[in-house]
């Protein structure tokens, strides 16, 4: 029997996938189910929920304690990370390791991961093939959805650390802003979902801020509101 054909005159399997095609995108026909994380992370690796992964080097999946009481999330990877396969491998990620330890958050018990698992770049004019950072937008962030809340549903953290407005919108909803809603310990707006959010800024913001160690001490400090909330009876 001939395949099931649209007014696209492709397949409907073929369809499904070719984000170019549907009115939204989507990972989730590529997240399977009843995956553990190792399976998650295999299957990540050939999604094609959005045109990100045409560009981008690899997916990057989440990495760290599969037993997490804190799942930190980011916006999506960035240069180093597309290139290294990892979260955070690059200078935000050792803002972030700094900060946390500060905090008296220990790094090694923790599960980072972005909302987004592909590389978005662009490249100005005469800078070569610098590949230059651009946010994705909440098509994208919507798309990956579905590979957070399967990390989260598996995990089941007591607390997730929403890094950056992107996180947050993916988390919250998007009317969320960072700078009103930073360093609070907000619900998340799910039903049947226990474990609450506290928003700060992303750990490259440091980096890009004129005054760096104001920006430093401000994630610090939001890092200790969960680190204050991990030690409540």
């Amino acid at each position: 029997m001939a395949a099931a054909r649209g007014s696209a005159g492709k397949p409907a399997a073929e369809r499904r996938t070719d984000p170019d095609e549907s009115a939204a995108y989507t990972a989730e026909p590529f997240v399977p189910r009843g995956a553990d994380l190792a399976a998650l992370r295999e299957a990540a690796a050939g999604c094609r929920g959005c045109p990100l992964h045409r560009e981008a080097t690899q997916t990057v999946f989440g990495a760290g304690d599969p037993g997490a009481r804190v799942v930190l999330v980011g916006e999506q990877p960035g240069d180093q990370e597309d290139r290294q396969g990892r979260p955070f491998v690059g200078p935000a990620g050792q803002v972030l390791t700094r900060a946390l330890d500060e905090a008296g958050i220990d790094p090694t018990e923790t599960y980072i991961t972005n909302a987004v698992k592909h590389f978005k770049f662009g490249h100005l004019p005469g800078r070569g093939k610098r590949r230059i950072h651009k946010s994705p937008s909440l098509r994208e962030i919507s798309a990956c959805r579905p590979w957070l809340t399967a990390e989260l549903s598996l995990i089941d953290p007591e607390l997730i650390v929403a890094l950056g407005a992107t996180a947050g919108k993916a988390l919250l909803g998007s009317s969320f802003r960072v700078t009103k809603q930073r360093g609070m310990l907000l619900p998340v707006p799910e039903e049947g979902a226990r474990e609450c959010v506290v928003a700060t800024i992303h750990p490259s913001a440091v980096l890009r801020a004129d005054d760096r160690e104001a920006a430093y001490q401000g994630l610090v400090s939001d890092l200790r509101v969960v680190a204050e909330a991990l030690g409540r009876p």
